[in-house]
């Protein structure tokens, strides 16, 4: 369980009235909307900076990760203490169980897609491209979460979309993450359609990319499954680092090499992904 330290000599349910604090908390407040309420959102901070790298904290780094005045991050941690949110051992606190009831019923009945979908949504808008996660589904990759620019396939693609896992960037990245005994009767058992006439349908060359997009942990396809069409996609983990999705950026073909959609996009996709499986961390099996 994620933990909070609490700082030196602070002791259950001490405030601390430090002027410094008092005036930094006041100058913030001058600026804040009428509408909010400052102590809740002080609290929620406070709640926000643990994690599983920082299961305890003292007053100094819950003050500073959050930051707040050590004055503010003191009266937030004593009373988390006092409703029984947080305890303290020493100089550290750290949150109870009980932290789980803010909300986890309703965290409890999210489904895969509603987690995704906002990231897929933000990576569409941060680089002015089409956007997608999907699933696997036996040899298909079924879409889960879809944020469309513009129409760059004749198929119209929408959630429940699918389409052969071996011919499409999502898909060869999420059949990288299979053993290699999985991998070996799906190669075995494959018959690939020619979806143009750049679609990898010698199931030797497509094992052999499956292996490369395992060891750089993406996969770039080039009009494979259709002419015009170019994709990007990186795994989505579980909190066991298990792929249980992919996020892709498509595009439509532009003057200049293929490996441009790389370096301009990839970047964005694995900072999409790494949030993506910092909000799955709290779950254990979704479904999509």
């Amino acid at each position: 369980m994620p933990r909070v330290r609490a700082g030196d000599g602070v002791s259950h349910g001490v405030e601390g009235t430090a002027a410094s604090g008092r005036d930094a908390d006041a100058d913030v407040d001058a600026v804040r909307a009428p509408e909010t309420i400052r102590a809740l959102e002080r609290g929620l901070s406070v709640i926000r900076v643990f994690d599983a790298d920082h299961p305890s904290l003292t007053l100094s780094e819950a003050a500073a990760l959050s930051g707040m005045p050590r004055a503010g991050a003191r009266r937030a941690l004593n009373t988390l203490v006092e409703l029984g949110y947080a305890e303290q051992v020493g100089r550290e606190f750290s949150l109870r169980p009980r932290i789980l009831e803010l909300g986890f019923e309703q965290l409890a009945d999210l489904t895969l897609a509603e987690v995704v979908d906002p990231h897929v949504q933000e990576l569409s808008e941060r680089v002015g491209e089409s956007a997608s996660a999907s699933v696997l589904d036996g040899g298909e990759i079924v879409y889960i979460a879809r944020a469309a620019t513009r129409s760059v396939m004749r198929v119209h693609i929408r959630t429940g979309t699918r389409f052969p896992a071996e011919s499409t960037s999502m898909g060869r990245v999420l059949l990288a993450a299979r053993s290699d005994d999985w991998l070996d009767g799906f190669i075995a058992s494959v018959r690939v359609e020619r979806r143009s006439s750049f679609t990898t349908t010698d199931t030797a060359r497509l094992r052999a990319i499956l292996e490369q997009t395992r060891e750089q942990g993406y996969a770039h396809v080039d009009q494979e499954l259709e002419e015009g069409v170019r994709s990007l996609a990186v795994p989505v983990h579980d909190r066991d680092g298990a792929v249980i999705a992919a996020v892709n950026v498509a595009t439509a073909v532009a003057p200049g090499s293929p490996s441009d959609l790389v370096r301009r996009v990839l970047p964005e996709l694995r900072r999409t992904a790494a949030a993506i499986d910092a909000d799955l961390r709290p779950f254990g099996h979704m479904e999509p």
